[in-house]
């Protein structure tokens, strides 16, 4: 019974590691990174993503359209769609690695070291992708914060506040962080 724990531990881990891997490509592709409510028009309510910016007017109309240029977004979603990119890849090879590392995986059930690595290569890549995760979607929140806040820009202009894919971000972030822990520790 020594080892009765460690079965429950490695559900737990790659549940959590799904669902953090599941909700960072949420928040990759939804254009909700930043939101914009005009206090000059009410009617209408703008979001930002890292590939397009919407509107969404009060009769329940939204019109998306992507960014003109990669070259054009600032630097922070530009780092932001290459980091956000690798942190979904990174987060299905670390479930890949360590679901093939679980005791449940039988073709390597003989093979207790080989079992033993992919977990560990398993947790250490979805911790990779927790940070992938944590760093855009940390900066893009840090200069939505500073641009808020700028002096220098005149009180009546209207500013950028956090949208609902920053706070789902840092959640898939510790969902994967959380998982790759709990299935490197196993």
């Amino acid at each position: 019974m020594a080892g009765g724990w460690r079965a429950p531990a490695q559900a737990g881990g790659m549940l959590l590691a799904l669902l953090g891997w599941v909700s960072s490509c949420v928040t990759t592709f939804v254009p909700l990174w930043k939101s914009l409510n005009l206090d000059l028009n009410e009617l209408e309510v703008w979001s930002m993503g890292l590939w397009q910016v919407c509107i969404a007017q009060e009769e329940g109309v939204v019109e998306c359209r992507p960014h003109g240029s990669f070259l054009a977004l600032p630097a922070e979603l530009r780092v932001s769609r290459l980091l956000m990119c690798l942190s979904n890849g990174l987060g299905l090879l670390g479930c890949g690695l360590a679901a093939a590392g679980t005791e449940g995986w039988t073709p390597c059930q003989d093979r207790p070291g080989l079992k033993r690595r992919l977990l560990l290569a398993g947790g250490a890549a979805l911790g990779a992708a927790a940070v992938a995760t944590l760093a855009p979607v940390s900066w893009v929140a840090y200069n939505t914060v500073l641009d808020f806040w700028d002096d220098t820009v005149p009180d009546i202009v209207p500013r950028w506040e956090f949208g609902e894919a920053t706070f789902l971000g840092w959640f898939a972030g510790a969902f994967l962080a959380a998982g790759g822990l709990l299935l490197a520790c196993s």
